[in-house]
């Protein structure tokens, strides 16, 4: 093993609203030592999501709350060091939930090897995982949205709203990208191929969206929840369908703002709106990977991703999520993919 020491991020008091870096602390400890039938993992890759945000509340919406002192949670991608399963083989690059930390012990039934023709390996956590299959899933099995119709994407610039926008353009759909920054904006079409952008940080909303969607919006594909979330629904055509991802802008909050009913819209444009989770539709997985993987390869489907080195940056890589600082999928190098 290459060291007697595992560094860790744990939390080290609750946030009060927006995250901050400062709320973790990074300390060491000995390291991990594998029992029968368990594997020692090598963090080489961990994943910064939004998502987290919700985990650090006493008690969460969903899923157990992580607290003060023990190991911030999150998915990563590394190298099996020590197997004590026949199944899985030293050297093996697997994902999981390993948390942040230098070091990992796993069940064999955690954690998932990853394919030799997923490269980079780091697309493992983006474009060819969890946030890939979550754009593909939430565009395909929920929005629907039909050749020629206009789709509305909002946190478009991220790792998952990128990937939905960019299947809306493969099923030939007009789309358009709400994102924060014009440079955001920009590359939403020059590079990703959308239809148009809007910068909600410098252009009022409801006159952008009258502007670039003139004929209404068929299908929303929505990361934001909020103000942005009221103003797309306030263009919607009939038989809208409406999925609900995240709402990245009330995540602060335990319970947030109530906003106006939209019982009374929906009913008239007889619109759908369902919000999802990417494990609601696991029996899609294997089918939406192979598409995700042609795509890429082929460069049908472009990804970028925010590739900060060094365990003792997560925090700092966390907090700026919620200030839109990263482009595409926010990624902690952790370790050199080969020792």
């Amino acid at each position: 093993m290459a060291s007697a020491v595992n560094t860790q991020i744990v939390l080290k008091h609750r946030p009060d609203g927006m995250p901050r870096a400062d709320n973790f602390d990074i300390v060491e400890s000995p390291i991990p030592r594998p029992n029968a039938g368990e594997v020692f993992v090598r963090t080489i890759y961990l994943s910064v999501d939004p998502y987290m945000r919700g985990l650090l509340w006493e008690r969460p919406p969903r899923g157990k709350p992580v607290h003060p002192g023990e190991v911030m949670i999150g998915e990563g991608v590394g190298e099996v060091v020590f197997s004590g399963d026949p199944r899985l083989r030293e050297g093996a690059i697997v994902r999981g939930n390993f948390g942040w930390q230098k070091y990992a012990i796993a069940k064999p039934e955690t954690v998932h090897r990853v394919d030799s023709d997923i490269t980079p390996m780091s697309t493992a956590l983006g474009v060819l995982g969890m946030p890939g299959l979550t754009g593909h899933h939430g565009i395909r099995q929920v929005a629907r949205p039909l050749a020629g119709e206009t789709v509305v994407v909002s946190g478009a610039a991220g790792a998952v709203g990128s990937v939905a926008g960019q299947i809306a353009k493969i099923d030939g759909c007009r789309v358009v990208g709400i994102c924060g920054t014009d440079a955001k904006c920009a590359h939403l079409v020059r590079e990703l191929g959308f239809d148009a952008s809007i910068n909600y940080r410098s252009q009022p909303i409801d006159s952008a969206l009258e502007s670039v969607c003139p004929s209404g919006i068929d299908a929303i594909f929505d990361n934001v929840g909020g103000d942005i979330l009221e103003a797309m629904l306030r263009h919607i055509n009939l038989h809208a369908r409406i999925a609900l991802c995240g709402a990245i802008s009330q995540y602060h909050t335990l319970e947030p703002d109530l906003v106006l009913p939209h019982s009374r819209l929906l009913h008239r444009r007889r619109a759908c709106m369902q919000g999802f989770l990417v494990h609601d539709y696991a029996e899609h997985a294997t089918a939406a990977m192979t598409d995700l993987k042609n795509w890429v390869k082929t460069s049908r489907l472009i990804y970028r991703e925010s590739i900060t080195n060094g365990l003792e940056h997560t925090p700092a890589a966390f907090e700026g999520l919620f200030h839109g600082t990263n482009f595409g999928k926010q990624l902690i190098r952790v370790s050199p993919e080969s020792v």
